[in-house]
């Protein structure tokens, strides 16, 4: 589905990006000036859509094979070189980026916010790094199948969007203390309500879930295997209920995942995590490959571990719920993720500020070296779990792109991007 059309493509790309921009401003609902709601113009060199993965349920000894399943769409954009070279992340050291969506969610959330500004896919790629935006197998145009993976999870609930996304502050009394601080979605506070026009746009985009989460883990990642077949090695952005891919995918994948970047990952700990572990494995309910092998979750001995007594990057120890961290003489540590940068990152007021912090522990337990980052640390206030839809969408955008560049140790030699 690649666009071939020589002459006018990178016209073509360039008047769409403009047209992007322009509507970001006319459409944008944003008075954060530590944002930017445009990009500006930039130009995409090429751009398509393709499906990774996919599978016939039965290819008979004779005769066409019948029904697919498990496919992955992706849309892709990699930006054009400036000076006309042909891009290469070789010589200027940007990897093409993987953004994958969480639980409810399909790829919308990276190419755009429900108030019309630019997203981070728009971001990386007139940043100079060519972005992959998938919809995972069973979601979105990737299509659901019940042939294959049963029946379809209950619709999304506005109520509990709002609750956990959108205007968390308006909840009586408050799920987590750290709800009162939410800010940043478009409007402002209390504005994440139905009715509001960003609230329906964003409602609007959200989809049922496959109900077997663990089947969606294993299609998920194969999927993204594929693609990493494809395109070579990459950075993985994961959120939320993607967090374990942040793990199962390098696995799956040794020494080609250069990156993780996990945004609030579904994780060690949870909102009950006074009662009991976020997920059975320590960071997942399917075990990873640990070193020693473990035979069983029961081999890590989960422990409930209370928050440190001086808190946690400015966050008192009464604000935080507990992790559950390996007990025992022998520590086993997840395979293939020594060596690869990782950052975890939760915003001030999601429901996530209370426990991401555990899961950052347990890989420091395992000598999994790792980056936590709460954003007030970084002075980025106000955000939910939502981050790349809010009103600061770019200024977070704007770190983690500066982390990663560091960790990556790109170089822009003979390149000038337009920035």
């Amino acid at each position: 589905m690649k666009d071939k059309r020589i002459l006018s493509k990178l016209a073509f790309a360039a008047a769409a990006a403009c047209v992007t921009a322009t509507g970001a401003i006319a459409h944008g609902n944003n008075n954060n000036n530590n944002n930017k709601s445009n990009l500006g113009p930039y130009i995409v060199g090429e751009q398509g859509v393709f499906y990774a993965g996919g599978t016939y349920d039965v290819t008979p000894p004779a005769g066409a094979p019948t029904t697919m399943s498990n496919q992955m769409y992706v849309f892709y954009q990699i930006p054009a070189s400036p000076n006309n070279r042909a891009w290469s992340w070789k010589r200027t050291g940007r990897l093409p980026i993987i953004m994958i969506h969480g639980s409810q969610q399909t790829g919308a959330n990276f190419l755009g916010t429900p108030d019309g500004r630019p997203g981070w896919a728009s971001y990386y790629v007139q940043h100079g790094w060519p972005v992959y935006v998938i919809d995972q197998p069973g979601r979105g145009k990737s299509g659901y199948f019940p042939n294959a993976y049963g029946p379809q999870a209950a619709n999304p609930n506005p109520v509990t969007v709002q609750q956990r996304f959108t205007a968390p502050e308006l909840t009586n009394p408050l799920e987590w203390p750290q709800a009162a601080r939410h800010t940043q979605w478009p409007g402002g506070p209390g504005s994440g309500v139905p009715g509001e026009y960003a609230f329906d746009q964003f409602f609007a985009s959200q989809v049922a879930n496959m109900p077997d989460g663990n089947q969606a883990l294993a299609l998920t990642t194969a999927a993204v295997t594929a693609l990493i077949k494809k395109i070579g090695p990459s950075v993985i952005i994961t959120h939320s209920m993607t967090g374990p891919e942040s793990w199962f995918i390098p696995q799956a994948n040794p020494g080609k995942v250069k990156a993780i970047l996990a945004v609030e990952p579904t994780g060690n700990s949870s909102l009950n995590g006074d009662t009991t572990p976020g997920t059975s494995c320590g960071l997942s309910n399917v075990c990873l490959n640990f070193d020693p092998p473990i035979s069983s979750a029961a081999d890590l001995g989960l422990t409930k571990t209370p928050p440190p007594a001086g808190g946690v990057q400015g966050q008192p120890a009464a604000d935080l719920k507990s992790c559950w961290l390996q007990s025992g003489k022998t520590i086993h540590q997840p395979t293939n993720l020594v060596g690869t940068p990782i950052l975890i990152q939760t915003g001030e007021a999601s429901y996530h500020s209370t426990y991401d912090y555990c899961t950052s522990a347990f890989l420091d337990q395992a000598n999994v070296p790792n980056t936590y980052v709460y954003l007030p640390t970084v002075h980025i206030r106000g955000n939910g779990h939502m981050q790349m839809l809010e009103m600061n969408n770019l200024q977070i955008a704007a770190f983690d792109e500066k982390w990663l560049s560091k960790a990556l140790h790109v170089r822009d030699r003979d390149v000038a991007w337009g920035r």
